[in-house]
């Protein structure tokens, strides 16, 4: 059972998959299933649709390399010619590994047209370090450079030294619910140093927050403690400190971090929403979370949706996508409850 902390209700939280592995999961009988959809004229985008969307990572790499053995062809270079459109980005996402999928992502994040540093805080920021270590190798792996190389070369200033921070730090001294073990005096310590370095002076030294920030993911508990702290302190929010002291990407980065370490489900429910609100939809965006959290914690996500914005993420996703990809995409979001 995986456990994540909820800041605002000061506990443990379970984490909630909408995709669970398939019990009677046969890989040979899938890759023959797939082979039929896509061979001869035209595919049948609903019999890919019902294996890869209620199968597990894990198990779709089986069927990957199943196929490979009985057919002697590529799975995905078939996807690749056979699909088209959002339905093929997000068939081709399901079908990558977890840190490939991720590797992919900060890479296209920070060498596409200008830095996406919405995705880099996202993917550095969410994760237990052990995560971010097999992301980095991924990394390596696909492009041929260490991923520390490429945030030194591609960010800038307190951002990028808070991006550092987070893919270098140590994965000792756990609790064992993937966290940083908790240290209340060490809270305390590091909310008096953020009032000494911002509030509390003439002018503001960055990287004193950006020390302690670098590692706030990894221990939500103690940094949440550290908040309410803060304000016994200060007398304002951690958020309000922020907005007086900071400004530009590491602005947007720290709220960013301080809205996962309060509640990681709501702050990817807000994620989602922004990508379907107002006119177009951010199909990338949408694709990313749901397929990155389904394993993880998407009912969580689900949850905190409807909590908020008094809607369902399904009701959103149907009015905002259409045909393959909408139902690909509420198959991975729905559940038996739904």
């Amino acid at each position: 059972m995986s456990l994540t902390w909820a800041g605002e209700n000061n506990d443990y939280t379970k984490e909630l998959p909408t995709v669970l592995p398939e019990a009677e999961f046969n890989a040979m009988t899938d890759a023959q299933t797939l082979r039929a959809a896509m061979k001869g004229f035209g595919t049948n985008e609903e019999a890919i649709i019902d294996i890869l969307c209620y199968r597990s990572n894990a198990q779709r790499q089986s069927i990957s390399k199943a196929f490979t053995l009985q057919f002697n062809r590529d799975l995905i270079a078939d996807f690749k010619s056979e699909l088209s459109g959002n339905f093929k980005k997000l068939i081709l996402s399901l079908m990558m590994p977890p840190e490939v999928h991720c590797a992919k992502l900060l890479n296209k994040a920070m060498k596409g047209v200008g830095t996406n540093e919405d995705v880099l805080v996202e993917v550095f920021f969410s994760r237990p370090y052990d995560d971010i270590a097999r992301i980095a190798l991924a990394y390596e792996c696909l492009y041929n450079t260490p991923l520390e190389k490429d945030v030194r070369e591609d960010t800038s200033g307190p951002f990028q030294q808070l991006l550092l921070n987070a893919l270098q730090r140590k994965s000792d001294q756990t609790s064992g619910h993937g966290d940083f073990a908790y240290d209340p005096v060490k809270a305390q310590e590091d909310a008096r140093n953020l009032y000494t370095a911002g509030e509390g002076r003439i002018g503001t030294d960055e990287n004193v927050f950006v020390d302690v920030f670098g590692f706030a993911a990894q221990c939500r508990r103690q940094t949440s403690e550290m908040f309410k702290m803060y304000k016994k302190i200060s007398g304002k929010t951690i958020e309000q400190a922020l907005k007086s002291e900071m400004s530009g990407d590491l602005l947007h980065g720290l709220k960013d971090i301080v809205e996962i370490v309060h509640n990681r489900p709501a702050f990817f429910a807000h994620r989602l929403e922004l990508a379907m609100k107002g006119l177009g939809t951010n199909d990338n965006a949408l694709i990313r979370i749901i397929v990155d959290r389904s394993e993880i914690d998407l009912v969580n996500i689900k949850s905190e949706y409807e909590r908020i914005y008094c809607k369902t993420l399904l009701s959103s996703v149907q009015s905002e996508t259409s045909g393959d990809y909408r139902r690909a995409l509420i198959c991975l979001i729905k559940t038996a409850d739904d």
